[in-house]
């Protein structure tokens, strides 16, 4: 019986990845490689600073936004899916066929991140397109530059 399997060639990013599968067996999966993001579903995060605060962008194909919540406690920004995600794509699946190849898959997370001190918990908001959310968070106004004016004596 022939099955259906990925394809890959012999190319200088797959010796690096076999490299890097080679090392983890000794020290174990950083929580940020690659490998264990797609292992453990943990979503892509890119974080920006710009002069007025943070931009947050998380990668979420497959989720919307009724599955995601968003939570500030203090100085830590938590996003997690819901449970019923998770659940409701485990019970999609039952009534399908069976895979030959499986790379999507949703499940639950948390990802959770200390706000810097100069971050307005107060001040952060979201929006879900495309499978990205986006977080602005304003950075508190006390911590902004000022110009100051010089007056002529």
């Amino acid at each position: 019986m022939k099955t259906l399997t990925m394809y890959r060639p012999n190319t200088i990013q797959n010796a690096l990845s076999d490299f890097d599968r080679y090392f983890e067996s000794f020290f174990g999966d950083s929580i940020l490689s690659p490998s264990a993001r797609m292992f453990n579903h943990i979503p892509a995060v890119d974080i920006q600073e710009t002069e007025n605060g943070y931009v947050l962008d998380m990668e979420l194909p497959g989720y919307d936004e009724k599955n995601i919540e968003v939570h500030v406690d203090g100085s830590s920004l938590t996003i997690s899916s819901k449970e019923e995600s998770a659940k409701e794509e485990k019970k999609n699946n039952e009534n399908t066929g069976t895979y030959i190849l499986r790379e999507r898959k949703l499940s639950s997370f948390t990802r959770s991140f200390k706000l810097p001190e100069n971050a307005d918990p107060d001040a952060v908001n979201a929006a879900f397109k495309n499978g990205i959310l986006n977080l602005q968070i304003k950075k508190r106004a006390e911590s902004q530059k000022k110009m100051i004016q010089i007056n002529a004596a």
